[in-house]
């Protein structure tokens, strides 16, 4: 049978790379009635983060990836989680000490800081040297005593050629010697990913490893790993190619604080005790981040760029989530990202997708993270999906962003909706409709609007007219809207823009909303008069 595994780091939310990892490795055991295991590497103390992992877990569900064993519903290779499978690590550790593939070591960071230096000075690439007596129990005694360190690594035989028979790739060949010995287990008792992967790959019976091509340079130790600890077969590795950003470069998460941290640079009157006090960090950590020292965790970064009302590029699912694109878009837009189903096939279900995944047709080459080609997509999508679907969507779309359109019954979000067509995302349509369940108040009238549309045309005259066309109207319904402003264009010798607009700008603020007939017709006869009524004020 068929296994693949995905095993984030739960060091942050999941990025659009990790879930297109993710994807590829459930499609592949989808289409070969395999299965698929979702396991949390969270060995790393010192970066992971708190809400990590459950956002990993929302992110693909959301994406409609589940896995058949895992987090939340077991299986029977159970712990999921490598923090809870400690005993199991340093069983295979004693393991290799005991048969000298593995030795003990006490350096310090600073001795090994000073060797790295000393190999860049002498231009060379830093080998740990090994040495010729491995130290025993007594020796590791005494270390820790001392108030060293003590670290474990794996003794990488040096001795011959280390390959790779990549189904990508084919056979990659690393020199003898290129590999030094590499640390297994760290000082805190924990295991380094390198072993630890190792370990449960084999003990969860992983058959293949679909992963991004920057892991290529870890499977020649890790496939020595596995001979040395008498594994067996290995499993195949797949290693797909690098997603390269629109903007230049690799797809990165630094983008996000890259560009928030532009932003703050170039506006040197922000009060930055209010912008740490924002995103729930001191004062000395964001004039880290601004010098470019340090970056935060990405819900500070979010909520500083909110605060500061930017628009930060997306790269983690749940930025694309917030940005309104459609879970079978991004299934869709990831898949063909290093991977072609052949032909000229490009919008795909899932079920076709499934169908149709072959692992042979993974590219080499990079392939483009295309945003407009996603806003295509999503377009596409969100005219083609069932309505009801699309309304599910929505409404849990406009709950996580706090969006006014949230008092709205089912109806009328389905009104809405269909009032949108075309729309490229959700986040179009929330905007075109949100003036609709705000207070007048909160109105914020565009300026360049209120100049072409307001005040040249005699539009303010115009919007007077129609406020005293609306309140004699008895049925406020959008047929009768249309007839009133279209039998006003006529009189005036007007364009129905030249009227339409004037009302549209005193409805929301601007020159885009949904079709004005229905968007008055939704508001209602008494708001509509009461906006147009707050418009004629002059308060903009």
């Amino acid at each position: 049978m068929v296994v693949t595994r995905f095993a984030p780091s739960p060091t942050g939310y999941l990025h659009v790379g990790g879930a297109r990892t993710a994807l590829f490795n459930w499609l592949f055991a989808r289409r070969m009635n395999g299965k698929f295991i979702l396991r949390i590497e969270d060995t790393d103390l010192k970066r992971n983060t708190p809400t990590a992992t459950q956002q990993v877990i929302d992110d693909l569900r959301w994406l409609g990836i589940e896995w058949d064993e895992g987090p939340e519903i077991g299986g029977p290779n159970a712990p999921y989680l490598q923090s809870q499978r400690m005993d199991l690590y340093d069983k295979y550790i004693r393991k290799l000490l005991e048969e000298k593939n593995a030795y003990y070591c006490f350096d310090t960071t600073e001795e090994l800081d000073a060797l790295r230096k000393e190999a860049e000075a002498q231009k060379k690439g830093f080998a740990y040297c090994r040495p010729e007596k491995f130290p025993d129990e007594k020796d590791v005694k005494a270390a820790r005593a001392a108030g060293r360190s003590v670290t474990v690594r794996f003794a990488v035989p040096q001795d011959k050629p280390l390959v790779v028979n990549d189904l990508v790739r084919g056979e990659v060949t690393f020199a003898a010697g290129e590999m030094s010995d590499f640390i297994i287990q760290k000082s805190d008792g924990y295991p380094t990913y390198n072993f630890a992967c190792v370990v449960d790959d084999y003990l969860m019976k992983v058959t293949h490893i679909i992963r991004g091509q920057e892991h290529l340079m870890n499977t020649p130790g890790q496939q020595e790993l596995w001979k040395a600890l008498g594994f067996g077969e290995l499993p195949k590795y797949a290693h797909m190619s690098v997603t390269v950003s629109d903007t230049g470069g690799k797809l990165s998460k630094r983008e996000r604080p890259k560009a928030l941290r532009k932003v703050i640079k170039s506006k040197p009157d922000i009060n930055l005790e209010k912008l740490a006090e924002i995103g729930g960090i001191t004062l000395e950590e964001v004039n880290s981040f601004i010098a470019g020292k340090t970056a935060p965790d990405m819900p500070s970064v979010d909520a500083m760029a909110e605060f500061l009302d930017i628009q930060l590029p997306e790269i983690n699912v749940v930025d694309f989530f917030k940005s309104g694109y459609l879970p079978e878009t991004m299934v869709n837009f990831l898949a063909l990202l290093g991977w072609n189903p052949g032909g000229d096939r490009e919008i795909m279900s899932l079920k076709e997708l499934i169908d149709c995944f072959d692992i042979s047709r993974l590219t080499k080459t990079n392939s483009l993270f295309d945003r407009n080609k996603l806003i295509a997509f999503n377009t596409e999508h969100l005219r083609t999906e069932p309505r009801e679907k699309i309304l599910a969507y929505f409404k849990d779309y406009i709950e996580v962003i706090k969006s006014p359109l949230a008092k709205a019954d089912d109806s009328t979000l389905t009104k809405i909706i269909e009032l949108c067509a075309g729309a490229r995302t959700l986040a179009d349509i929330d905007h075109k409709s949100r003036f609709l369940f705000i207070d007048n108040s909160q109105i914020k009238y565009d300026e360049k609007a209120v100049k072409s549309v307001l005040l040249k045309h005699d539009g303010l005259a115009i919007l007077k007219i129609i406020r005293d066309k609306f309140a004699d109207m008895e049925k406020f319904t959008a047929e009768n809207i249309e007839s009133a402003l279209r039998n006003l264009a006529e009189e005036k010798s007007l364009g129905l823009g030249k009227v339409a607009q004037p009302l549209r700008v005193a409805l929301c603020g601007g020159t885009v909303s949904l079709p004005i007939f229905d968007a008055a017709c939704i508001l209602g006869k008494e708001k509509t008069l009461e906006r147009i009524d707050y418009t004629l004020k002059g308060d903009w």
